[in-house]
């Protein structure tokens, strides 16, 4: 038995977080996985994984294996992919990291559409609002809304966006169309608590500069979806990305406000650890997601 063959099954112990969950994924036995990292740790004369009868934990020479193991298993593998690539050939596994918000709202259909047109790529899709770090925990990329905080990856824009304050016609009714940012801080608004902004939200002033306005509602949620439902049911008015407020923006369900004093918005980015070469497979999802965006632009329905 090979030591890549031993090397793969205990990465894949430890990221699917024990022996019976990374055995029902790749579809081997549990005894065959355990056999193959025992065999490992007597190659290594070291014990990896601290094993008990419910759990288990990586001691210090596992964390540090799993680390270069990591790494190593993705240079073969990218090797592979380029052997591949030059043939024509390009198929494999992604697994990607993505907020919720980019799967729950319309553009989320970038995905379901890239599995389609490569049915030989399997996107294995982690939703979490946490910004995981793909070395450590072994991902190709990651979906990034807005920011950019570690310059060690390589980023590259998929789509910009915009924020806008919105309102459902029925709470425009019955409160007035404000027509200065002050005028917020007197209606109900809909605070998302996963937002950059919070409840200081941010407008161009008069002179050109940056005001902010301290608004407060009937609902505080940490997701902009939630934002946005609470919006169309004439909760508040609420802040929310074009991308998650264009289909009820084109329907008329929400009304726009205060348009010509917006500030801010971002960018929605792909990035991933600089390697020496990048897998065919990630250049591919990756070209893919920018040519989606430029024909689904974040400012409308799609």
């Amino acid at each position: 038995m090979d030591t890549l063959t031993r090397m793969r099954a205990f990465i894949d112990v430890v990221e699917a977080e024990g022996f019976s969950a990374a055995a029902r994924k790749i579809g081997r036995s549990k005894a065959l996985l355990s056999k193959y990292v025992r065999e490992l740790e007597d190659e290594l004369g070291a014990l990896l994984l601290n094993r008990t009868t419910r759990q288990f934990s990586l001691t210090e020479a596992g964390h540090t294996y799993y680390r270069r193991a990591s790494e190593i298993i993705r240079e073969v593998d990218s090797l592979a992919d380029a052997v591949r690539e030059s043939s024509g050939d390009v198929r494999g596994r992604v697994k990607l990291s993505a907020p919720r918000t980019f799967a729950d709202a319309p553009i989320g259909r970038s995905l379901i559409e890239f599995a389609k047109a490569h049915p030989d790529i399997v996107l294995e899709i982690h939703l979490d609002d946490r910004f995981v770090d793909l070395v450590e925990e072994g991902f190709d990329l990651a979906i990034r809304i807005s920011r950019l905080e570690n310059s060690s990856l390589i980023a590259r824009r998929l789509a910009p966006f915009g924020i806008r304050v919105c309102a459902s016609p029925e709470l425009i009714e019955k409160y007035g169309m404000p027509t200065k940012p002050a005028d917020l801080a007197n209606v109900p608004c809909i605070i998302d608590t996963n937002g950059r902004y919070m409840s200081n939200w941010p407008f161009s002033g008069e002179t050109g500069d940056v005001m902010t306005v301290s608004v407060s509602g009937p609902m505080e949620v940490n997701s902009p979806m939630a934002a946005r439902a609470a919006a169309v049911a004439g909760l508040g008015f609420a802040i929310l990305p074009d991308f998650i407020a264009a289909p009820d923006l084109d329907s008329g369900r929400l009304v726009p406000v205060l348009d010509d004093r917006r500030l801010g918005g971002g960018g929605i980015f792909a990035v991933y650890p600089h390697r020496r070469y990048l897998p065919a497979k990630i250049r591919v999802f990756v070209d893919f997601l920018v040519q989606w965006f430029k024909t689904n632009p974040c400012n409308h329905a799609v």
